[in-house]
């Protein structure tokens, strides 16, 4: 099958307003089939299943060499994030999702996949997006719990995937070439990740 571009309505828009609307689902729903445990590509993590019309399925690094791990900021909350990965009319998702208060990890596509994260398609098939609870103009959701348990998942993800553990390919969503987005924003504090991220 041929991978190709999707067109999508803004990820930022998408994030923050669907996810108002998703929340209360979420809360009153049941148990899914599609979310039943699987094997996850990092140990710890919860699969937590984005729809299938949220992504491509593909066979990386075969398929694609992973060259980025791509950091963003949800501008909502953990739920509300995942809400929006399920809901097969946003056309939205991200490899992993990180909450605030205790570094959860969250998993939501597979590594092999492509999510659809990054507004750019040659960079959604290179990279491994991260989404973290919070908006960027709030530093107070950047927790320590948060830093930490993010940057173990992005050390294993370079060592995973052979992605070198630097500022060159540990980027910003705002870094991707014709975004429009500024996350993680002016307080994500990228020494401090760095460090953490090569000491894990």
């Amino acid at each position: 099958m041929t991978e190709r571009t999707i067109p999508c309505p803004s990820r930022r828009g998408i994030l923050a307003g669907a996810a108002l609307t998703a929340v209360p689902a979420v809360l009153l729903s049941g148990t899914r089939a599609d979310a039943r445990p699987r094997t996850v590509d990092h140990p710890g993590a919860a699969w937590h299943p984005a729809s299938r019309r949220n992504y491509t399925p593909s066979n990386r690094p075969r398929a694609h060499p992973l060259h980025y791990v791509i950091i963003h900021v949800a501008q909502t909350t953990y739920a509300g994030t995942l809400s929006v990965f399920r809901n097969p009319r946003t056309k939205v998702s991200a490899h992993y999702v990180v909450r605030s208060s205790d570094g959860h990890v969250a998993q939501c596509v597979r590594d092999s996949d492509i999510a659809w994260h990054a507004g750019n398609w040659d960079y959604n098939t290179r990279s491994i997006g991260i989404e973290h609870e919070g908006w960027v103009d709030r530093p107070g959701y950047f927790t320590d719990a948060m830093y930490e348990r993010s940057a173990r998942l992005t050390a294993a993800i370079c060592e995973r995937h052979g992605i070198p553990r630097n500022r060159a390919h540990i980027i910003g969503h705002h870094e991707v070439p014709g975004s429009d987005h500024t996350d993680p924003g002016r307080h994500w504090d990228w020494k401090r990740y760095l460090r953490l991220v090569r000491s894990a």
